[in-house]
């Protein structure tokens, strides 16, 4: 099974980047360069010789393909250095957000969902409902602009944006008070997902024979939820969880961009503006990375949430 996604996971990176080589070589050498820092310092045939554009484009696509096979994503014209040091700058950033994004959005709506399939048909039940039908269709740049206004300039409670304060020390409680915002705006969408399925499941779950076994021998109902029903309610929500990280990744780009959030949205937004192609290479074979390593781990957690599960 890694080996099949391994093979999967090249074959995206050969078709990105045969897509994004046909694009650069379809762009003039002066859109491409006129952002870049050593654009002055050289000569038109300089431009397309160091950065090797002046190659055939197949030719460039093997290329890239054969510094891919040796951890070689190229280099940066708009930060004027390699790629993957660009990307390291601001990978630490996103994995912040990405992390608290997630486990906020596993925390809200697992237990949103649990609450709303013990209060079936109830004020609670409605009240998850309304609140994951809103956050699920409020979309997520007004979402945080909203929250913005409310607790940034309203309440005064929050940083507008930024990930640490100007001129400040940068310490940890720093970081966490400037991550709150961006948390909320990014998380609260995929809990409202989480909180309908983890219902739904929760729902069919109780229905089963062994559920009913538990409550026959005496069980509490809390002790039949916690311990019989919840864990096996999980299954849908960690298959949700798995396929959504690339989504994750990329709904960090618009977020980034609202609260000037110094990760790998912000350098790929900037790297598209200014065509810099390398970098938006690595970011989308980093993306791929993200999200078979995610199934992968998919795969694990399935197997602690129900022996029954073997993966070959």
């Amino acid at each position: 099974m890694i080996y099949l996604r391994t093979v999967r996971l090249w074959a995206l990176a050969v078709a990105t980047a045969a897509l994004v080589t046909a694009a650069r070589a379809a762009d003039e050498p002066d859109l491409i360069f006129k952002r870049s820092t050593v654009f002055k310092l050289l000569t038109p045939n300089d431009k397309l010789a160091t950065y090797g554009l002046d190659d055939p484009v197949w030719l460039q696509l093997l290329k890239y393909i054969w510094a891919l096979l040796h951890l070689d994503f190229g280099f940066s014209y708009r930060q004027n250095m390699p790629v993957i040091d660009a990307i390291w700058v601001h990978l630490p950033a996103t994995l912040l957000l990405m992390v608290s994004s997630i486990a906020l959005a596993l925390a809200v709506g697992v237990a949103a969902g649990v609450v709303a399939s013990m209060k079936v048909r109830t004020f609670w039940d409605s009240l998850v409902s309304v609140a994951a039908m809103f956050f699920f269709a409020a979309p997520s740049f007004w979402l945080g602009i909203m929250l913005i206004v409310l607790f940034s300039v309203k309440l005064g409670w929050l940083p507008v944006g930024g990930m640490a304060t100007i001129g400040g020390g940068g310490g940890i409680l720093d970081i966490l008070h400037h991550l709150v915002l961006p948390t909320l705006a990014l998380g609260l969408f995929y809990a409202a997902i989480y909180a309908r399925v983890m219902r739904s499941s929760m729902l069919e779950v109780a229905q089963l024979d062994f559920v009913r076994t538990a409550r026959a021998k005496g069980l509490s109902r809390n002790k039949v939820t916690i311990s019989h029903v919840l864990r096996n309610a999980l299954l849908p929500v960690v298959t949700i969880l798995g396929v959504q990280m690339g989504t994750v990744l990329a709904g960090s780009v618009v977020i980034e961009s609202v609260f000037s959030w110094p990760g790998i949205g912000s350098l790929l937004f900037d790297s598209v503006s200014s065509r810099n192609y390398p970098v938006v290479l690595g970011i989308l074979v980093l993306g791929s990375l993200v999200v078979i390593a995610a199934n992968i781990a998919v795969d694990l957690v399935y197997m602690w949430l129900d022996p029954r599960i073997e993966i070959r």
